[in-house]
C-alpha cells in the first residue's frame, strides 16, 4: 500500500534553523538547518516507511496572491544570510538521499502540497504533510494527517480532523475562516483588528464561516459589531489570503515522487561536506577511502593485560597517544578507581586497578608521573584526582578532550565521552549505564566486558584529539586552551588534593550557638503569632499569615497557600512576624547545610575538606564548588561569616591569607564599553558606587548619601547581569516605574555602557556567539528566536557574558600565574581555595610579607585593561579573621 509524505521546505528550514545551536563546516559554512532538517528526515524515513516522498519549496516572494495584496507577508523580516546560505545545501542534500523536490514560480510550497493532497483524497491514498505553519490544517481528511512541529523539528503533533475538531471545534476548511476572522501576523493577514482565536472560534461556533458572521453582523453588539462591519472587505480577503490553492498546473505526479531509499555512497559524500559525522556513524555509511575510519573502529584491537603480560604495555610506553582511566562515583576524593585503558595507534591495552597498583604496574605508574611523557585523555582534572588518592601523581598532561568540548559548546554542562563522540563523529560508543547499569543497580563487570568498554574510551579519545585540536584552532580558542583552561586543570587538582583543615570543634561550637539563636528565632515568632505551631509547616504557616493574621494573599498553590521566600519577601512590610521568620529560616539552613553538612565533609585521615572545583558546569566559565560547595556560604549573615572560623591553616604558626578583587567586573564593563565615566571613576580611584550615584542623581560628592550609594550599587551591579526593571524593583524595593526611570537614569549618564549594550546584542544577532576578552565563545542560537521571551534571554545573555565571562577567566588567569610564582620563587605558601573574586592561601609567618605583596601584585598584573585591577588583600588566625 503507498504511503505519501509531503514536507513544507521553507517552513522546516526556517524551524530548524532557529532551534538548532549554530554549526558551520570547515569551509565556513553554516549547516544547523541542514542538519535539523535531516535529523527529521531520518526521523520521518525510519518511522513511517513512505513509498512517495516530496520536498516542496517556495519559487520566491512573488505570487498569485502578492499580486491581489501586495502587503500579503510585507511584513517578514529579510531571511537571514546564514539560513538563505543553507536552502541550496538542503536541495543538494536532498539528492543525496533520492527524495524529490519542487518548486513552481507564482504559487507557494503551500499550494504544491495542497494540490497534491488533493490528488492523495481523489486516489485515497494514504499521505502525511509535514508543517511549521497551521494554514496546513484545511487540508485534514480522512487520507490526509497533519504533522506541525512542535519542539523545533524534533517532535510532531499530528492532526486529523477529529483531532482538529477536538483542537477547535472546527471542521478542516472552517481553519481558512478563522484566519480569515483572526488574521495572521506572521504572513501580515489582517483580519479584523481587535479579533484573536478566541472571539474567532466563538464566532465560528455559531454562525460557521466567515461570510455567515458577515451577514450576520446585526446580531452582533458593541465593539465587535462595530469592527466586523469596518472590516468586512479585509476578512473576506484575508480568508481569500488564507486559502491553500489546490489547482496548481503541476509538472510533477506519483510517479516522480516515489521513493527508492537512498544510495549510501552518494549520501555518506553528502555528510562528509557538511561534516555530519555523527550520521555517518548512525548510518553506518561508507566513510572516507571506502570507510578506513570505521573500519578502523571496528577492527580495534583490544589487549587486556594482568600482572603476567604487562610487558606488553610497558614496552609501548613511548607509543602511547591517549588513556582512559575509569572510577566508579561523581565525588573524585571519594571513587573508586575501575580500570584503566591506554591506546596506541595500533591496539588499547586494558588493566584491572590491582595490576596498574601492584608490584609490575611501577614502570606504568612512572609513567603516570614523568611530566616529559605528554598524555591524552577526557577529563584529566578528575583523573588526577582519582590517581592522587592511589598515590600517583598524574604529570604531563597535554590535552583534555572534556574541556575542548566544553568550550566548543559551554550549554553542554559536563559533557560525556559518549555524547562528545557522537558530536564529533569519532566512532560508537556504548553508554556507560548500559554496561554498568543505573543508580543501585550499578555494578562493576567482569573484565571479559569491561576492559573492551575501557578499550573503546581510550580510542574515543584518541580519535576526538585531532578533531577537537583543529575546532579550537577555528574557534580561536586554542590559546585559552592551552594557556589557560589546562594548566588550570593541574592548579586545581593539586588545590583540591591538598584541602583546608577545618576544625570540627569549632564548628560544634558554632552550632551549639546557632542552636540557641534558632530558639530565640522560633519563640519570637510565636510571640508574633500568639500561639505555638510547626514553622516549617507550610500548611500550618499559611494558616497563621493568611487566616490569622489576615496578611494578604500573594500566591496559591494545589495545597492552599505559598509562602515561599517570595511570598514572605513581598509580605515583608505588612508584618514583623516575617523578618522573624525570614532569619528563623536563614538559621535552620545555616544549621543544617553548612555546620552539620560541612562536619560529614571532613575526612577523617586528613581533618580536611577537600572540596571539588569543576570547570565544565557553568557557561560564563566560572568555576563551581562541590563536594561540598564552598562558594555558597551565607556571609552576609554574621552567623554565616562565622562558620570560616573553623577553616584554619595546615600548620601551627602559619595564617590564612584572603585576597579579594574590588569590583572586578565593573572594571572590566568600563573596558569592554570605553565609558569615558566609569574609566575616569576608576583612574580616579572613587568609589564607584558614589560616583554612579553622583551622575544619575545629578548630585555632588558630599550630597551622596547612604540610601542613594545602595540604590546606584544595585544599578551597577543589576547592570553587569542584565538586571530588567522588574528584577530592580524587587531589589529596592520600588515601583517598576521607579525602576526603569532610575534604568534610564543610568543609560543617561553613562552613554558608554548602553551602546555597548547595543552593539554586543547587534553582533551577537550577526556571529551568533558572543566572546570574552580571552575568545571564551557562548553560543546564542535564542538571539533570533520569534519567540520573546527567548530572545530577550539571549540579549540579556549576550550583555552580561562577556563581563561575566571575562571576570572569570582573569581570577583563573591569576590562579595560573600564581601557582606558578610560588613554584618559581620556591615558596612554601599554598593556594587553597578559590571563592568568587577571591583566593585564599595558608602562608608561614616568614613568608607573610612577601605574599601579602605578591598576591595582590600578581592579581592585579593577570591581564592589562583601559582602567586598573585592584585586589584587596588580609591576614589572620583562620579565614574569618583574613577578612
Amino acid at each position: 500500500m503507498d504511503k505519501w509524505i509531503l514536507i513544507d521546505g521553507n517552513s522546516i528550514a526556517n524551524r530548524a534553523f532557529y532551534a538548532m545551536p549554530p554549526l558551520t563546516n570547515a569551509a565556513g559554512l553554516h549547516t544547523h538547518a541542514v542538519y535539523g532538517f535531516t535529523t527529521m528526515l531520518l526521523k520521518l524515513l525510519e518511522e513511517e516507511k513512505p513509498t512517495h516522498m516530496l520536498v516542496a519549496f517556495d519559487a520566491g516572494k512573488v505570487t498569485f496572491r502578492t499580486e491581489s495584496y501586495k502587503d500579503y507577508k510585507g511584513t517578514r523580516a529579510k531571511t537571514p544570510p546564514e539560513l538563505s546560505e543553507q536552502f541550496p545545501l538542503i536541495k543538494e542534500l536532498l539528492g543525496a538521499f533520492g527524495i524529490a523536490q519542487y518548486e513552481l514560480s507564482g504559487y507557494e510550497a503551500d499550494d504544491i502540497i495542497g494540490t497534491l493532497t488533493r490528488q492523495a483524497d481523489e486516489a485515497g491514498v494514504e499521505t502525511l504533510v509535514v508543517s511549521g505553519d497551521k494554514d496546513m490544517l484545511q487540508l485534514a481528511s480522512s487520507h490526509v494527517t497533519i504533522a506541525l512541529t512542535r519542539k523545533g523539528v524534533s517532535e510532531l503533533e499530528r492532526y486529523a480532523p477529529p483531532e482538529i475538531e477536538e483542537r477547535y471545534g472546527l471542521k478542516p476548511l472552517q481553519i481558512i475562516d478563522l484566519k480569515g476572522l483572526m488574521g495572521d501576523s506572521s504572513d501580515n493577514i489582517p483580519g479584523i483588528p481587535g479579533v484573536g482565536e478566541k472571539t474567532a472560534l466563538k464566532l465560528l461556533h455559531e454562525y460557521g464561516s466567515v461570510e455567515q458572521v458577515l451577514a450576520a453582523t446585526e446580531q452582533l453588539k458593541g465593539k465587535l459589531k462595530e469592527r466586523v462591519e469596518q472590516h468586512k472587505e479585509d476578512a473576506a480577503m484575508s480568508k481569500e489570503l488564507a486559502t491553500i490553492l489546490r489547482e496548481v498546473p503541476l509538472e510533477r505526479g506519483a510517479e516522480e515522487m516515489k521513493y527508492d531509499g537512498y544510495e549510501p555512497a552518494a549520501l555518506a559524500d553528502a555528510f562528509r561536506k557538511l561534516e555530519f559525522k555523527s550520521l555517518l556513524e548512525r548510518l553506518e555509511l561508507p566513510g572516507e577511502g571506502a570507510g578506513e575510519e570505521e573500519a578502523e573502529a571496528a577492527d580495534l584491537e583490544t589487549v587486556s593485560v594482568d600482572a603476567d603480560s604487562i610487558a606488553l604495555l610497558t614496552d609501548k610506553l613511548g607509543d602511547i597517544e591517549a588513556i582512559y582511566i575509569e572510577a566508579a562515583g561523581d565525588n573524585p576524593h571519594h571513587a573508586e578507581l575501575m580500570g584503566a585503558a591506554f591506546a596506541t595507534a595500533d591496539a588499547v591495552y586494558a588493566l584491572s586497578p590491582q595490576t596498574l597498583l601492584g608490584e609490575a604496574g611501577a614502570p606504568l605508574r612512572a609513567w603516570l608521573e614523568d611530566a616529559a611523557a605528554p598524555k591524552s585523555g577526557y577529563d584529566m582534572h578528575k583523573t588526577a584526582l582519582v590517581l592522587s588518592w592511589q598515590g600517583i601523581a598524574l604529570r604531563g598532561c597535554a590535552f583534555d578532550a572534556q574541556l575542548a568540548a566544553y568550550l566548543l559548546d559551554p550549554t553542554d554542562a559536563s559533557p560525556t565521552l559518549a555524547g562528545v563522540t557522537r558530536r564529533y563523529g569519532a566512532g560508537g560508543l556504548a553508554a556507560d549505564e548500559d554496561v554498568y547499569g543505573k543508580g543501585a543497580k550499578f555494578k562493576v563487570p567482569e573484565d571479559e566486558t569491561l576492559h573492551p568498554h575501557l578499550a573503546r574510551k581510550a580510542d574515543a579519545v584518541l580519535r576526538l584529539t585531532p578533531l577537537l585540536h583543529a575546532q579550537l584552532e577555528e574557534s580561536g580558542m586554542r590559546s585559552l586552551f592551552d594557556d589557560l583552561e589546562l594548566p588550570l586543570s593541574t592548579v586545581l587538582a593539586g588545590m583540591e588534593s591538598q584541602g583546608i583543615v577545618v576544625r570540627a570543634e569549632t564548628l560544634r561550637e558554632l552550632g551549639s550557638e546557632i542552636e540557641g539563636r534558632i530558639t530565640a528565632a522560633m519563640n519570637e515568632v510565636y510571640h508574633h503569632a500568639g500561639a505555638e505551631f510547626n514553622i516549617h509547616s507550610p500548611k500550618q504557616l499559611g494558616e497563621v499569615l493568611f487566616e490569622k493574621l489576615g496578611l494578604p494573599v500573594i500566591k496559591k498553590t494545589k495545597t492552599g497557600y505559598s509562602t515561599d521566600a517570595d511570598v514572605l519577601d513581598r509580605l515583608e512590610p505588612y508584618h514583623e512576624i516575617i523578618p522573624s521568620i525570614l532569619h528563623y529560616r536563614q538559621l535552620t539552613k545555616l544549621q543544617s547545610t553548612y555546620v552539620e553538612g560541612l562536619l560529614k565533609e571532613i575526612r577523617p585521615e586528613t581533618s580536611k575538606i577537600h572540596t571539588y572545583f569543576r570547570q565544565t558546569i557553568a557557561a560564563t566559565g566560572r568555576l563551581s564548588s562541590q563536594y561540598p560547595n564552598l562558594q555558597n556560604i551565607p556571609i552576609r549573615l554574621e552567623e554565616g561569616r562565622k562558620i570560616r572560623k573553623a577553616f584554619v591553616p595546615s600548620e601551627d604558626g602559619w595564617s590564612i591569607l584572603a585576597a579579594d578583587y574590588s569590583q572586578i567586573e565593573l572594571r572590566v564593563l568600563a573596558h569592554i564599553s570605553g565609558d569615558e565615566g566609569l574609566k575616569e571613576a576608576f583612574l580616579g580611584e572613587m568609589d564607584i558606587h558614589t560616583k554612579t550615584a553622583m551622575d544619575v542623581f545629578g548630585v555632588g560628592e558630599g550630597e551622596v548619601d547612604a540610601n542613594m550609594r545602595r540604590q546606584a550599587k544595585a544599578v551597577n551591579f543589576g547592570i553587569v547581569y542584565g538586571i530588567s526593571d522588574f528584577g530592580l524593583s524587587q531589589n529596592l524595593k520600588i515601583t517598576r516605574k521607579e525602576a526603569a526611570s532610575f534604568i534610564e537614569q543610568y543609560f543617561q549618564a553613562f552613554q558608554g555602557v548602553r551602546k555597548y549594550m547595543d552593539d554586543i546584542v547587534a553582533q551577537a544577532r550577526q556571529d551568533g556567539y558572543v566572546t570574552t576578552l580571552l575568545g571564551r565563545r557562548r553560543y546564542l542560537p535564542e538571539i533570533k528566536a520569534s519567540n520573546y521571551n527567548l530572545r530577550s534571554f539571549a540579549e540579556r545573555t549576550a550583555m552580561n557574558t562577556p563581563i561575566q565571562g571575562t571576570a572569570a577567566d582573569i581570577i583563573k588567569l591569576a590562579m595560573v600565574q600564581m601557582d606558578g610564582q610560588l613554584r618559581e620563587r620556591g615558596l612554601q605558601s599554598r593556594m587553597l581555595l578559590q571563592v568568587h573574586d577571591e583566593l585564599v592561601f595558608e602562608v608561614p609567618q616568614e613568608e607573610l610579607e612577601t605574599m601579602r605583596e605578591l598576591v595582590p601584585q600578581v592579581m592585579a598584573s593577570a591581564i592589562e585593561l583601559d582602567v586598573p585591577l585592584r585586589a584587596d588583600v588580609s591576614g589572620g588566625a583562620n579565614w574569618y579573621e583574613a577578612k
